[in-house]
């Protein structure tokens, strides 16, 4: 069930993604080839009396559209007119943006759904439990407080103090600023308790976030408004941490150890499995929007480059950087993958 569970996940995911470009590369009447979910040898394809093959292939790990002219200079099978390349700037710019954007949305409607159906969880910065015996119960903090800085940074919402929290990962003393519940403001010292298990050495402060739960219409889009914005904040968080080495390519999770985070959310419940789906969607539109080759935000800088130019890049230039910038992302993909394996023993 649990590789069920994945193959739908992804495959949803990168559904929706690839249903972006395709849906704006047709309204620019832009010729698309294929419209494919899953990479690889091809299990299933056929046209729906359209010029357009609706495949699925072997590997659920990505997809992709075909469109005439996104790789080449001109496809002289293909008339000029229906080519990427004879497209106006923002139609090509709305093809390749509405892929990622296409993810946020989707995103935004699951975490919607999880405030509808199971209530919207808080995400206020209010301690909701504080175990005995930890740091935080040590430096004093309490049930009710309202955390509003730490090290110095205000923080707004739970995903903020649990990445800042996750970041002290040698285990230093950490200043929280506090509102009791009697409006009173105090400034506190936590020393994060050191645990060593199955060889793995993590740092504990002892908080948990408020429980409470909304419910309405309003109250949920605010929750999916909110965590939106703070998982996509996170996302800068992280990319930011890997390039200043806060943040190790050991703590990065592939197929592998998203497979194992499935199965989890499977048997945590149906509300953890829509979490989880919205989580990997930001993730999936976030990362496509990096500007690196191959990426679709690596697109979207050459489209940059061409407005500030006032001409196109070289095609031969930007499927030669595309090429490298994908030879790469295998590499690090193998890399994370051979991480995830070795976590797993």
């Amino acid at each position: 069930m649990t590789l069920i569970y994945f193959i739908l996940i992804l495959g949803l995911i990168v559904f929706i993604h690839e249903l972006g470009h395709f849906i704006f590369a047709k309204k620019a009447g832009i010729y698309c080839y294929e419209f494919s979910i899953g990479m690889g040898p091809k299990i299933f394809g056929k046209k729906f009396k359209s010029e357009t093959e609706y495949c699925i292939r072997a590997i659920p790990l990505g997809g992709f559209v075909s469109m005439a002219g996104e790789t080449v200079e001109e496809d002289k099978n293909i008339p000029k007119n229906k080519q990427m390349q004879s497209k106006t700037w923002l139609q090509r710019f709305l093809t390749i943006f509405a892929g990622p954007f296409f993810n946020f949305v989707l995103a935004f409607i699951l975490l919607f759904l999880i405030g509808i159906i199971f209530g919207a969880p808080s995400t206020k910065p209010i301690i909701g439990a504080i175990q005995e015996d930890s740091a935080a119960y040590e430096a004093g903090l309490e049930t009710g407080d309202r955390i509003l800085r730490i090290n110095d940074k205000k923080v707004s919402n739970w995903d903020q103090i649990i990445m800042k929290l996750q970041l002290n990962n040698d285990g230093s003393k950490v200043n929280f600023e506090v509102q009791k519940e009697n409006g009173v403001v105090q400034r506190l010292t936590v020393k994060p308790k050191k645990i060593i298990s199955d060889d793995q050495t993590t740092y504990q402060f002892g908080v948990g976030m408020e429980q409470t739960k909304y419910y309405g219409f309003v109250e949920s889009l605010k929750y999916a408004a909110s965590k939106l914005g703070s998982l996509t904040e996170s996302m800068f968080t992280v990319i930011g941490g890997l390039f200043t080495g806060k943040i190790s390519l050991n703590n990065i999770s592939g197929p592998v150890g998203i497979y194992s985070i499935v199965g989890d959310s499977a048997k945590a419940g149906f509300d953890s499995v829509l979490y989880l789906i919205a989580y990997l969607s930001i993730n999936v539109g976030f990362i496509n929007l990096i500007p690196f080759p191959a990426f679709d935000g690596g697109r979207i800088l050459f489209l940059i480059i061409e407005k500030i130019k006032g001409s196109p890049v070289s095609p031969k230039v930007e499927n030669m950087m595309h090429n490298i910038g994908f030879f790469l992302l295998i590499g690090l993909m193998i890399l994370v993958t051979f991480s995830d394996i070795l976590r797993l023993f």
